[in-house]
């Protein structure tokens, strides 16, 4: 049954991508070639989370009809999407929301274990435990198959990681990959993405411990042949066992899997590619992050990678008009009935798509809806607080409590990092106050004993609707450094499936169900107490966050 035609206008649009130019930076010439690994702890910063308990509390949702929103209704209300990005019809049946860390560590190694093409996997890093190394060795045995079954082994194998979080310590995300580099050069990519920002006197000066302050890859896409999972996990061993997170599955996707595919292979171009004896060097032609001009790379790598999502963007209004005619003749097998749309932000190289995507979402909520949103650092940039304060939909955002905080019970000042967050929540919840938003805005924080917190994303349910017709998932936070820091992407999904809606309504039930509701009490409790230099230091945390 072919999908409603209402929905094709969609894609008939051109894309017009805003790029941002301004960058000021010192000591562009300066101190490039050495790298200390003392100094100062101003930049203290890092975010991770850990553990904690409560009652849980139930939230209502919006209530009406059981079925799926009109495609009508979504088209009008989400059109506008297709002029920012590439538009990916792709079917509801395909799309498997995962709900646990064990359920996304499996999916990955039987799929990396049974590829035939590509495994492509962009994250912040690989941790080195006994976990990440079964991947390690997922990936060997697929190497090996193929080239025992192919005098030209077809597998390719492209991993794009962090640069300094990835070569943090002696044994680190480099040597973990080391030996599958050195074995199967031929088929293997490792590609270490390091910031133009931190150059000069401040990577002298920033400790190595806490250099990722400055900004990072923070995508997070696992991709394997046709089908990918994009998520706000890492490859690490928490995430797999009790670090909770979201993910989805998209099954035979291909479309979607070749724009994610090129992507990362174009961040990859921008990025120092590890040599089999642990060197690294950039590909000809192309400048150095860190020892070259700031404004040469960003331009460069702007230009590379706004070639992937252009190119896609006309070639899907090619496909989709190509569909159109099949469906005209009743030749459509598959009921197309979901959109994804790739949002992608960049901003220390110009590219602010995600950003100004999620700015007119949270702009044209109105009254008849309700949004849930999360994340595990509760640092909402100055815009999307003004817009959440301002909007006229219901609001539900959930949040990590203290003790899901990795930095709880730390040591120091890195102790007070939880603190910090919670001084951040009080000024937002005065601010709902002030307001007489109390009503329309709560704010829920996570509890789960042995747990930590990292899921991030919000849902759309429109007026009178028990399900959502829209999620966004993936990397970014929210907060300044995913808007202004960090590489991020993630997907706005928009789908009239029945089946899928209730998926993504179950998992957002889940996690909320796991919340406590914030009150003024909340925060007079003693345990919630924030010291006055905490307070002091938390806009700076709040940059490096």
């Amino acid at each position: 049954m072919a999908a409603p035609m209402s929905w094709r206008r969609l894609v008939y649009s051109v894309y017009s991508p805003a790029i941002a130019g301004v960058f000021t930076r010192i000591s562009d010439r300066l101190f490039r070639a050495r790298d200390r690994r003392g100094g100062s702890s101003v930049l203290l910063l890092a975010p991770l989370l850990a553990e904690t308990d409560p009652v849980p509390c139930r939230i209502s949702r919006p209530t009406g009809s059981a079925g799926a929103q009109q495609t009508d209704d979504l088209c009008t209300r989400f059109r506008w999407m297709a002029e920012h990005v590439p538009a990916f019809r792709v079917p509801g049946s395909h799309v498997h929301i995962l709900t646990s860390p064990d359920q996304f560590y499996q999916a990955m190694k039987a799929r990396i274990k049974t590829a035939q093409r590509r495994v492509v996997m962009a994250s912040l890093y690989l941790g080195t435990g006994q976990l990440e190394q079964e991947l390690v060795d997922c990936m060997e045995e697929a190497l090996q198959r193929s080239q025992d079954n192919s005098r030209s082994p077809d597998l390719k194998v492209s991993i794009l990681l962090d640069y300094t979080r990835g070569s943090r310590g002696k044994i680190n995300s480099r040597t973990m990959l080391l030996p599958l580099l050195q074995r199967f050069t031929s088929q293997m990519r490792v590609s270490l993405y390091h910031t133009p920002d931190l150059r000069g006197l401040l990577r002298l000066l920033v400790p190595q411990r806490f250099n990722e302050t400055i900004g990072v890859q923070h995508i997070k896409v696992y991709l394997f042949d046709d089908s990918i999972i994009i998520s706000g996990a890492n490859l690490s061993d928490s995430y797999f066992t009790n670090r909770q997170d979201r993910y989805v599955l998209l099954e035979n996707c291909r479309d979607v899997a070749d724009f994610f595919s090129d992507l990362v292979e174009a961040v990859g171009d921008v990025s120092l590619q590890l040599q089999p004896d642990d060197s690294v060097t950039m590909l000809e032609g192309m400048v150095h992050p860190y020892k070259g001009n700031r404004l040469d790379f960003s331009a460069a790598a702007r230009k590379r990678i706004m070639e992937v999502v252009n190119s896609a963007h006309i070639r899907q209004q090619l496909l989709l008009n190509q569909s159109e005619d099949s469906e005209d003749e009743g030749m459509s097998e598959v009921e197309e009935d979901t959109w994804v749309f790739p949002l992608v932000q960049m901003k220390p190289i110009g590219i602010r798509v995600d950003e100004q995507v999620t700015q007119r979402l949270l702009t044209d909520t109105g009254s008849d809806s309700t949004v849930f949103l999360t994340s595990g650092y509760f640092n909402l940039t100055r815009a999307y607080m003004r817009l959440v304060l301002r909007a006229g939909a219901n609001y539900r955002i959930l949040t990590a409590s203290p003790e899901v905080n990795g930095f709880f019970g730390a040591k120091g000042v890195a102790g007070a990092i939880p603190a910090a967050y919670t001084h951040i929540a009080r000024q937002f919840y005065k601010q709902v106050c002030q307001l007489g938003q109390q009503e329309r805005v709560h704010l829920h924080e996570y509890h789960r004993p042995q747990w930590t917190f990292h899921a991030k994303g919000l849902w759309y349910y429109l007026q009178g609707q028990d399900r959502p017709c829209l999620t966004l998932i993936g990397s970014p936070n929210f907060g300044y450094r995913s808007v202004h820091r960090d590489l991020e992407a993630q997907i706005a999904i928009v789908t009239e499936n029945e089946a899928l809606q209730s998926q993504l309504q179950e998992e957002q039930e889940m996690l909320y169900q796991r919340s406590t509701e914030v009150s003024s009490s909340t925060f007079e409790r003693p345990d919630r107490h924030v010291k006055l230099w905490v307070k002091l230091v938390t806009p700076l945390i709040k940059n490096f966050f």
